[in-house]
């Protein structure tokens, strides 16, 4: 059984997603985990998109990534520029892989940074996050581990 840790900064949103999807999709074939760098708690839009499709996290909590420097991970992967930057040494890991998705508590306003969108409320933001979350899940399971488990 593979072992995997995602990454982020406040392990509050992206992480959160990332860990739903990937477990959903490996099934029995890995354990997964998330944990951040300066965590808090799960945000309440990031359980509820995970909701809308079918996955529960409300059970989640928001863990700091030092209670995990001891597992053997195969891979440790960081969804943000913050956590790549400021991740714990993991002595154990297999494989490190970063892949940056947008941090969804950031709603767009004029001047924003490109990775926002103006105009776009918190909850659609959470729902676009999710999806590019949801899509980048599946084909990592896919070339890590084969086939994604059925939804």
């Amino acid at each position: 059984m593979k072992k995997i840790l995602v990454l982020c900064t406040g392990n509050s949103a992206r992480s959160q997603m990332a860990e739903g999807y990937l477990q959903h999709f490996s099934g029995d074939r890995a354990q997964v985990y998330s944990a951040g760098v300066a965590p808090h708690c799960v945000n309440p839009l990031a359980i509820q998109v995970m909701a809308e499709d079918g996955i529960d996290i409300s059970h989640h909590t928001s863990n700091h990534a030092d209670e995990y420097v001891q597992i053997p991970f195969d891979y440790v992967i960081t969804v943000c520029d913050n956590a790549r930057e400021q991740c714990p040494y993991f002595p154990t890991a297999g494989e490190m892989i970063h892949h940056s998705f947008p941090d969804p508590g950031h709603t767009a306003s004029a001047g924003t940074p490109e990775r926002d969108r103006p105009g776009e409320d918190k909850l659609t933001s959470f729902r676009r996050v999710r999806d590019l979350i949801k899509t980048y899940s599946q084909e990592f399971i896919k070339s890590r581990l084969g086939e994604p488990v059925p939804q």
